[in-house]
């Protein structure tokens, strides 16, 4: 008849079918998460599930040496501009007494990626910075994290005459670059403090 489907039942019967299907499948995905829930912890949450420092309280007693480049040189600018965003991003300006210290060493490079062909000058330029880095706990003297973060950034060059919005294109540039390898170095030392790896 036509108030049948295909199945023989009638649609107020198969309406009944699909939803008590949907939810036994409901129940059985809450079955499964449930056991999982207490696996959770917040990276930067202020309390821990075992009752150990919090990772905010961990990170804000690193100290962050020295970050070696030549006086003088845009490279020790980037320097300055990496260890300041690092001070900022671990301790927020209030470092608490260390019990690691994070050694950095950077090297920068810069690539022309596109030429204009009338003139053989670059229009768009990729600045990069490579840094090494090492956590060194200071009660045992050894590197308990040692690891590499890069970050690579592009910028335009407005056009030849304009050599001062080249420069500030650079410097921009250069300071984005060490925005991302803080945060990534940020983020690599937080999963330290909470996993322990």
């Amino acid at each position: 008849m036509w108030w049948l489907d295909r199945t023989g039942l009638n649609r107020t019967e198969a309406g009944r079918t699909g939803l008590a299907r949907t939810a036994r499948v409901g129940v059985t995905l809450l079955a499964l998460a449930l056991p999982l829930a207490g696996c959770f912890q917040p990276l930067y949450g202020s309390r821990t599930l075992d009752g150990g420092p919090s990772v905010n309280a961990s990170l804000s007693q690193v100290d962050i040496a020295q970050i070696p480049a030549p006086n003088g040189t845009a490279e020790s600018r980037i320097a300055v501009e990496l260890r300041n965003q690092l001070v900022f991003g671990l301790s927020g300006g209030n470092p608490a007494p260390p019990t690691h210290r994070l050694d950095i060493r950077i090297t920068t490079s810069r690539v022309s990626v596109i030429v204009d062909t009338q003139t053989a000058r670059p229009d768009v330029e990729n600045f990069g910075i490579t840094a090494s880095y090492s956590l060194v706990d200071l009660n045992t003297g050894k590197p308990v994290v040692t690891d590499q973060a890069f970050s690579r950034v592009s910028y335009d060059i407005p056009g030849q005459q304009q050599r001062f919005a080249r420069q500030r294109a650079l410097r921009d540039a250069e300071n984005r670059a060490a925005g991302v390898i803080a945060e990534t170095i940020r983020s690599r030392l937080a999963s330290y403090f909470v996993a322990g790896t």
